[in-house]
């Protein structure tokens, strides 16, 4: 079965949004039968120790919500403050034994990484992106605004031109698949 098959069959009076259903069906499908699915990412050992301070950490919060007395703002600062220095010394733990683990099975590459890992210590993850006037836009609103502003101009004019270029070319060329790739990623 050709993986354009939605494309060959395609008539005129076929309606415009089940062929674009048709075509995004058979991306993933594709996309599915290529890359496989994603795993999910599993917990490390050393955060199932920690479930209990969770808990506590999320009962005085919830006690501090119903009573904002200042008694309960310093009772969640103290758990806040025990369960982050748990955590912290607990993944230091984890670091410290994954690393002898490496260097015992000779595993040199996650040695390093490793260490390169520990000696950077957290890096918080940025988000910039550039708006339409290429300013750079760091709060998480205008991030979305922007992206939401992007695909809905993309897919916008894609639906148009590119459903014309469906009709006129042969499916499951070369000529045909570069020129969809082109066409779909031009305005990114």
């Amino acid at each position: 079965m050709s993986r354009f098959a939605a494309l060959e069959n395609l008539s005129d009076g076929e309606d415009i949004n089940r062929a674009w259903e048709n075509i995004k069906e058979n991306i993933k499908t594709s996309a599915k039968g290529s890359l496989g699915r994603h795993k999910l990412k599993q917990h490390k050992p050393w955060f199932d120790e920690c479930l209990g301070f969770l808990v506590q950490r999320k009962q005085a919060k919830m006690q501090w919500l119903q009573d904002p007395g200042q008694s309960n703002v310093d009772d969640v600062n103290n758990v806040r403050h025990e369960a982050s220095r748990h955590f912290r010394n607990k993944k230091y733990l984890n670091a410290k034994i994954e690393l002898e683990t490496n260097s015992k099975i000779k595993n040199i590459r996650g040695l390093y990484r490793g260490i390169s890992d520990f000696k950077k210590g957290y890096q918080p993850r940025t988000n910039i992106v550039k708006d339409e006037k290429g300013d750079m836009v760091a709060d998480s609103h205008s991030i979305l605004a922007r992206w939401r502003n992007h695909f809905s101009q993309l897919f916008n004019t894609l639906r148009m031109g590119a459903f014309k270029l469906f009709k006129c070319k042969f499916p499951g060329s070369k000529q045909f698949i570069s020129t969809f790739i082109l066409c779909f990623f031009k305005n990114l």
